[in-house]
């Protein structure tokens, strides 16, 4: 039986985001107890709450980024990954592609998904 309080971030619930259920089965896991530990609706608390040392938690790479490479977090099985389905879009109208902002955000974004 796992040893360690699972932190379950229920803003993630929602269809497309890994669960413990999706992660432990990657894993291998014999016996999933998936469903105990903390239970907490707000991702940046899951975050502030493995950081404090409470237990371990799933996060996205774009939110546990910082963390990690501060050192406040460590990945746990680095080799393990649980796609998602989700994606965001940057959406604009198609006249205003050429406005500098939009550019620079667009550059950024793109900037930011390659590292």
């Amino acid at each position: 039986m796992l040893n360690v309080t699972l932190i379950h971030d229920l803003s993630m619930g929602r269809r497309g985001f890994p669960s413990w259920k999706a992660w432990l089965t990657k894993a291998g896991a014999k016996q999933q107890t998936q469903t105990r530990g903390m239970q907490i609706n707000n991702s940046a608390t899951v975050l502030q709450t493995a950081i404090d040392g409470h237990g371990i938690a799933l996060a996205r790479s774009v939110m546990a980024r910082d963390n990690l490479s501060g050192g406040r977090l460590v990945r746990l099985y680095p080799s393990i990954n649980v796609a998602s389905s989700l994606a965001y879009y940057q959406v604009y109208r198609p006249e205003c592609s050429s406005l500098p902002r939009l550019q620079i955000v667009r550059n950024w974004l793109h900037k930011e998904v390659k590292t």
